[in-house]
């Protein structure tokens, strides 16, 4: 693929390549790439975290309340589950 690019941006891509942090132009491009998904796995993970703030609030409001040490042991667990999960 064939990218044009303004003097800035082409001088900014220089820039890193000649500062030893990338190998080449599509190295950058790919960085740039990779930061915009994870841009949008943020987005979507801030859906996620506001719709669980909400059934937090909605679940406060019915009295449906849990305990605050169970709540992190919960939480715990799920992160080691997942930390084991991503090592295999």
């Amino acid at each position: 693929m064939n990218v044009q690019l303004t003097p800035e941006l082409e001088q900014m891509v220089q820039s890193k390549v000649n500062s030893g942090g990338y190998n080449s132009a599509n190295d950058v491009l790919e960085a740039l790439r990779l930061l915009e998904q994870r841009d949008k796995m943020l987005t979507l993970h801030k859906g996620e975290i506001r719709l669980q703030i909400e059934e937090g609030w909605q679940s406060a409001h019915r009295n449906e309340l849990v305990d605050g040490e169970e709540f992190f042991d919960r939480i715990d667990a799920e992160l080691e589950a997942m930390d084991i999960s991503a090592h295999k």
